[in-house]
């Protein structure tokens, strides 16, 4: 059960199943998809000698060329199809769509193609996007598919969206899953319906859901608001959080000086083995794995340079052009580091991830409280991390007798703060306050205080903590261990309220599963992370673990999605 090589599988056919010199035409959405899974010398290796968008009506014609077409079908796509099909610029067209076509839309096409240069018609279904093995999501942002249109409801736009790209893994990976879904949450239970309809609807795709073991798990992000908060410490969180990472790129054309190779750099686990072996790794051991390699090179160049930080290891490579030329994944992972390095320092974000630890794990409030008074008075820091660390205050202790939110809001805006970045504040409560999550996450201490883990590196690279669990691992860690009781029946009630509930494991910890979880609202690179490392253990007891969601987000992703609608 792997995201990734399904999408592959398909763009693999795409460009293989015809012969000779082709062109690939894409749209606004497929675009990425393919991006995440496949290059530029990969599609050249199989005779694609151009890649183009279908909504391009500025290409040249060349009717020598075969022409490839993958796209969703939507309306948008279809127009731009009917018309690249009334005026052909190529000689004969092999279409794939990504999804499910309505009758219609194959009519509208055999309508007009009066020239009949369409020489096949299929559905491979990739709709959705592959960062790694483990994770995809659908890729809505507030700007393309506004998540919530009024309160806690899905705007139909996103909702339909969500269904053909969850429908599309599913078909993707050959399943037809059992549905849970969170109880106290109208939009995973409303997104379950949806999908358990079309499933019924399509059962000649999707079969009859007989010896299928595959559970399905809808969840919400408003149960678990503090995770995407927090200051992760991994690499992959880090480059998400402080840099930013869109369909697996990374915009580096801001840093003065940058080299031109290196201004957009490209995360790819099979075309990066340093990415695809350090992506899980803290800062600190990250620090270390760059130093071992670069201690490598140094040795066989005969080279005496003293290398004890990441500034050293800049230089370094700076000094060996051939370095550069030879290993070009480590030289983009050696600007990416310092990069993040320079960060940290400049917005003082150990302190701030320390704070929020302590905020997110334990129950203390005056020390919390004294702290967090000092963050705000600091002008070095910056007034979104200051916003963060008063939301998680509000989440943990909203109904704290000495609760001091009032006063906290009043002097983030006498600090300067805007006011429009502290109502982020009160939006966060309205979206996932007491009221509105299934369970007070802060009450299990076991659960979320893990003792405070630090990790050493390289000089420069100090100690910080780790301490937090993201809720949706403890769910996954109790599931498979076979602990479901009354508690996990409850909280996740299969959407058909006649089924049996699926037995995940037994109290022996032995089973036979795959799992899906589908997050509503958004999940972490934290989050994938623990999924990834439960994968791992589990691996042996035949337990495949998938997680997926609308979006993936980071602190500022997160809080701009709710901004948009709760403010």
């Amino acid at each position: 059960m792997d995201a990734l090589k399904a999408a592959q599988h398909y763009i693999n056919r795409i460009v293989t199943d015809t012969s000779g010199m082709k062109v690939l035409l894409l749209d606004r959405e497929t675009t990425p998809i393919i991006s995440l899974v496949s290059t530029q010398s990969h599609l050249l290796s199989k005779e694609v000698y151009l890649v183009d968008r279908i909504d391009n009506v500025q290409r040249d014609t060349m009717r020598h060329l075969k022409c490839l077409c993958f796209l969703r079908p939507t309306d948008s796509s279809i127009q731009a199809l009917v018309d690249e099909l009334r005026s052909p610029k190529y000689g004969d067209y092999y279409i794939y769509f990504s999804n499910i076509l309505k009758k219609s839309m194959i009519e509208l096409l055999a309508e007009n193609d009066e020239s009949e240069v369409v020489q096949e018609l299929q559905e491979f279904y990739a709709d959705f996007y592959a960062p790694t093995p483990c994770l995809f999501h659908i890729g809505l942002t507030p700007a393309t598919h506004p998540l919530f249109a009024e309160g806690h409801s899905w705007n139909p736009g996103a909702l339909s969206r969500t269904v053909q790209g969850l429908s599309a893994l599913l078909l993707s990976l050959k399943k037809r899953p059992n549905i849970r879904y969170e109880r106290n949450s109208a939009m995973a239970q409303k997104l379950g319906r949806e999908l358990e309809y079309l499933m019924n609807h399509e059962s000649n795709l999707f079969g009859a859901n007989t010896g299928d073991k595959t559970q399905l798990y809808i969840l919400d992000r408003k149960n678990d608001p503090v995770t995407p908060l927090l200051t992760h410490w991994t690499y992959h969180a880090m480059l998400h959080e402080l840099i930013g990472i869109n369909n697996g790129r990374i915009d580096l054309s801001y840093l003065p000086d940058i080299r031109p190779e290196v201004k957009e750099v490209m995360l790819s686990q099979d075309q990066d083995s340093f990415f695809k072996q350090s992506q899980y790794l803290n800062f600190g051991d990250l620090g270390v794995s760059v130093k071992e390699f670069v201690d490598t090179y140094q040795s066989k160049s005969s080279s005496h340079h003293k290398i004890d930080s990441i500034s050293d290891m800049k230089r370094f490579v700076e000094a060996y052009p051939e370095f550069r030329k030879l290993s070009g994944n480590v030289t983009k992972h050696v600007t990416l580091i310092g990069e993040l390095s320079r960060i940290v320092g400049s917005r003082h974000l150990l302190a701030v991830s320390e704070l929020e630890q302590s905020l997110a794990c334990n129950e203390q409030h005056n020390t919390d409280l004294k702290a967090l008074r000092a963050l705000i008075a600091d002008p070095s820091i910056q007034p979104e991390n200051k916003v963060r660390c008063v939301v998680l205050y509000a989440l943990r202790y909203e109904r704290a007798q000495s609760n001091a939110l009032h006063d906290l809001k009043q002097q983030l805006l006498s600090s300067g703060v805007d006011a429009d970045l502290v109502s982020t504040v009160d939006v966060v409560l309205r979206y996932s306050g007491l009221r509105e999550r299934q369970s007070d996450i802060f009450q299990n201490e076991n659960i979320f205080s893990r003792g405070r883990n630090m990790f050493k590196g390289l000089q420069g690279t100090e100690n910080v903590y780790t301490q937090h669990t993201p809720a949706l691992a403890e769910m996954l860690e109790q599931l498979l261990r076979g602990r479901q009781g009354l508690h996990w029946q409850e909280r996740l009630p299969n959407l058909d309220p006649q089924a049996r509930p699926p037995t995940i494991g037994n109290e022996s910890g032995i089973f036979n599963q795959d799992i899906i979880v589908f997050v509503v609202g958004g999940v972490t690179m934290d989050e994938e992370k623990a999924v990834a490392s439960l994968n791992a253990r589990f691996g042996s007891q035949n337990v495949r673990i998938m997680l997926g969601g609308t979006s993936i987000h980071n602190s500022h992703t997160f809080l701009n999605e709710l901004s948009t609608t709760f403010i």
